[in-house]
């Protein structure tokens, strides 16, 4: 906890993955700078510390839109660079011994009914057009996806080796760790209220700082003049008991795999490391005025939706009990495409709007921050989420209308889907709301 005013030469506001990740990246580069980092409640405390542990190699920005502002070769250069991030992750973990859970098992995403399987193909054409092979992403017949993932119906797969399976909050907290052993001071319980040219202000005290660095996230709409910058949809997650050998004789995912599978209302799972199935969703309303209550993180409708969906996709689980639910908010871009940049004039750099998509691009943004600051031209700082920005949302009521409304259109095309109805009118709506 802050006490008072002090001076440092790099301040953070945020002690989650991008913060965490910004300061290691600094504090290798450069052991001299006194870097600060400023957290409102614990490490970890947000998305960070609560997503569904896929450190994966998915940007959550389009790849048409980056082809039509940057070209073919920055669509490639950017999943590229996210492929090498989840080895670097990797690395780092080893490294500096901390103790994950991680498991390198890949992601498989299972066809469970017709349509899904239509979208697969889609999807893999589209991986194949910006040429990536089979090492990358492949097809798997039903038996190959049923040797991994053991749900019924499975009507087949779309694998990518480009996946580890961790526990979040354990990376967070050795990330802390490993940060603090070179020599960054992380201050929790010390609530930022303005980023400002020159430092942070806070509850307890003002961190001067001629270089200051934006890493909250879906928090940053609770900061001055960012209200419309980001809306935070939330995301819900529950855990079983751990679950006997019987069960996982049936369910597989031996090498512990991340799993999802091709609705529209997104799903994600993985196989804990000490057998328990933590799984979770979105579905969860938008809340007037991008206000963020940790009673919003219990939504029983929810967590009894990703309840009765696990069991459809596991009937083995019978009535084992589901011991842990909880949920946060995850920062969402009015044109859903995350961004880094470093604004030399002002002294701030950001990073963020990762939609779910955050815990290995977190690491990349880290990095990418580190070389704008130390000017260190590198490939990253030429990655065209550089720089890039995001229009602004919409006012109030208008937000909350189109982004609930989005919810309800989602959640109706999967159960036309299920039902074996056309939903392209829905869709085509839906494009139009999202932009």
């Amino acid at each position: 906890m802050l006490d008072g005013d002090i001076v440092a030469d790099v301040a953070i506001a945020g002690a989650g993955y991008t913060g965490l990740w910004t300061a290691y990246a600094l504090a290798q580069a450069d052991p001299t700078l006194r870097i600060v980092v400023c957290e409102r409640e614990a490490v970890g405390f947000g998305a960070s510390g609560r997503n569904g542990g896929w450190c994966s190699a998915l940007f959550a920005g389009s790849r048409a839109a980056t082809a039509r502002t940057h070209g073919r070769g920055a669509v490639i250069d950017m999943q590229r660079a996210m492929f090498a991030t989840v080895n670097e992750i990797e690395r780092v973990v080893a490294h500096e011994g901390i103790e994950c859970d991680w498991a390198r098992g890949g992601t498989v995403q299972v066809a469970t009914i017709p349509a899904h399987l239509d979208r697969l193909r889609s999807e893999l054409d589209d991986h194949r057009s910006w040429g990536f092979g089979k090492d990358d992403y492949r097809e798997l017949s039903p038996a190959e996806s049923a040797a991994l993932i053991g749900c019924r119906p499975n009507l087949g797969g779309l694998f990518t080796p480009w996946c580890a399976a961790i526990h979040p909050a354990k990376l967070a907290h050795g990330l802390a760790r490993a940060v603090e052993r070179k020599g960054v001071t992380i201050y929790e319980h010390t609530p930022v209220r303005a980023i400002e040219r020159g430092g942070l202000r806070t509850d307890l005290g003002r961190v001067r700082a001629e270089i200051v660095v934006r890493a909250t996230e879906a928090f940053s709409a609770e900061l001055p003049g960012l209200r419309r910058a980001i809306a935070p949809v939330y995301s819900l997650m529950i855990a079983t008991d751990p679950l006997p050998d019987a069960f996982w004789a049936q369910a597989q995912l031996a090498t512990r795999p991340t799993f999802a599978d091709f609705r529209h209302m997104i799903i994600y799972g993985q196989r804990t490391a000490d057998d328990r199935l933590a799984f979770g969703g979105r579905g969860t309303p938008y809340h007037l005025g991008s206000r963020i209550r940790p009673r919003y993180d219990l939504d029983p409708r929810v967590f009894d939706a990703l309840h009765a969906t696990l069991r459809s996709l596991f009937p083995g689980l019978g009535d084992a009990p589901v011991t842990h639910r909880w949920g946060g908010a995850v920062g969402v871009p009015r044109d859903w495409y995350p961004s880094v940049g470093f604004d030399r004039v002002n002294g701030v750099a950001w990073a963020g709007g990762y939609i779910g998509d955050g815990v290995s691009t977190t690491n990349l943004a880290g990095r990418t921050i580190a070389d704008l600051v130390l000017r260190n031209d590198t490939d990253l700082v030429h990655l065209p989420w550089v720089g890039h920005a995001s229009p602004q949302w919409e006012p109030e009521p208008l937000r909350w209308i189109g982004v609930n409304l989005s919810r309800k259109l989602v959640e109706s095309i999967d159960r036309a889907e299920v039902a074996g109805r056309d939903p392209r009118r829905r869709a085509r709506v839906l494009n139009r709301l999202l932009g």
